[in-house]
């Protein structure tokens, strides 16, 4: 029986980094994610994990002092947003291509400039090629769940690539929502003890991390950090039915929303996925065949099982939370229709970029992209494909 819990989303990150007890915590506070390392610090002090807590001097520090405890063999975590991702760039790509499976908390927060602290998916969407394993919470139990995951999955033999669990800053990491937690001595045992086969403080194998990687070898070595990341597909599959079986909460690579007999679907991301349903449940009662396909594992993509989701639509809405400033769509949009196509699924599909700077998206907003998709399919008629939804002027 699990504990019943009233927690924000930083709350339950910090909680669940807590239960988990990592070697080492290294992190620096930046909105909105400061709250996590800012609780997980009093369970350092008041000795409640023995965690090494290092309070570096920049995000780049964080990740950097991440690298080297993961190096070492030890089991690492950190938290961080927006800009405070951003500083970290050129750690995020090292910890990845010397697969260390570390753990971050990446609370969304639009990246300046202009500065914003508010909630989009520009960090995320920055980082999204770099390597990382990556799942999306659409709320405070999703988020700590993900966290509970994220080691068995990073850590897993055939992956060994870092994992960051994202949430919306301040939509969910700071609202307060009923949550079920896990007992200590149950999260202990299904999270399991870190044992890296390969690490630098083993005498019995010394061995050399980050050194010159020149045209011999790096081509190969990517290849194979990109065949980890496939690998992951399965390893997330697997504990996440572990983790249905400990706790009764069911996750897949997607949340199918009443899309059995779907005829106008909206994909998305995180916590505009509530909104989502909501729509969709009123739209459903005006007889309106409305359906929503929710991402949760962005990286790797699920490009062939979203599309195997989506064939039966008749209308189809991407919206991302952040611009590519590309002229061509977002990545959660570019992502999707490329693996529809690969797939020979052809379904006339729209983009909306939305939300930018943490501009509010309501269920009236949702209803009307759904409204736009039932014209599409009764005209055949897309029109722009790139659209923007909630934008003044």
């Amino acid at each position: 029986m699990g504990i019943r819990e009233r927690l924000s989303g930083n709350e339950a990150a910090a909680i669940a980094m807590k239960q988990i007890n990592p070697d080492v915590v290294a992190a620096f506070p930046i909105t909105p994610s400061t709250e996590i390392p800012q609780y997980f610090s009093t369970f350092v002090s008041n000795g409640q994990v023995d965690t090494e807590f290092v309070a570096v001097e920049s995000e780049h520090s964080a990740m950097s002092a991440c690298i080297g405890a993961e190096s070492a063999g030890a089991r690492a975590m950190t938290a961080t947003s927006a800009n405070g991702l951003s500083l970290m760039w050129e750690m995020i790509y090292i910890a990845s291509s010397l697969r260390l499976p570390i753990v971050m908390s990446l609370v969304n927060r639009a990246v300046s400039g202009p500065l914003n602290i508010h909630n989009d998916h520009s960090d995320a969407m920055g980082v999204r090629d770099a390597g990382w394993i990556m799942l999306f919470s659409e709320n405070n139990q999703e988020a700590y769940d993900n966290l509970l995951m994220a080691h068995r999955i990073a850590e897993h033999k055939d992956v060994m690539l870092p994992l960051m669990v994202c949430q919306d800053g301040f939509i969910t990491s700071h609202s307060i929502e009923n949550i079920e937690l896990l007992e200590d001595e149950k999260v202990k045992a299904f999270v399991g003890t870190y044992h890296p086969e390969h690490y630098l403080l083993n005498d019995k194998e010394p061995i050399a991390v980050g050194p010159l990687d020149l045209q011999a070898y790096l081509f190969e070595h990517k290849f194979q950090q990109g065949l980890a990341m496939k690998n992951a597909k399965k390893v997330i599959a697997d504990v996440s039915k572990e983790f249905e079986a400990l706790t009764g909460r069911k996750y897949e690579f997607f949340e199918k929303y009443k899309m059995d007999d779907a005829e106008q679907v909206i994909v998305c991301m995180n916590s505009t996925a509530g909104t989502a349903k909501a729509a969709v449940d009123e739209l459903r009662a005006q007889g309106i065949k409305a359906g929503l396909l929710k991402i949760r594992m962005f990286r790797p993509f699920p490009a062939e099982e979203v599309a195997t989701a989506l064939k039966n639509a008749k209308s189809i809405a991407v919206l991302d939370k952040a611009d590519s400033l590309n002229g061509a769509g977002g990545a959660l949009f570019e992502d999707t229709i490329s693996g529809m196509y690969v797939s020979n699924i052809h379904v006339p599909t729209v983009n909306y970029i939305y939300g930018i700077g943490g501009r509010d998206t309501t269920v009236n907003d949702i209803k009307k992209v759904y409204w736009d998709l039932q014209e599409i399919s009764n005209t055949g008629n897309i029109g722009n494909p790139y659209r923007y939804l909630g934008l003044r002027g």
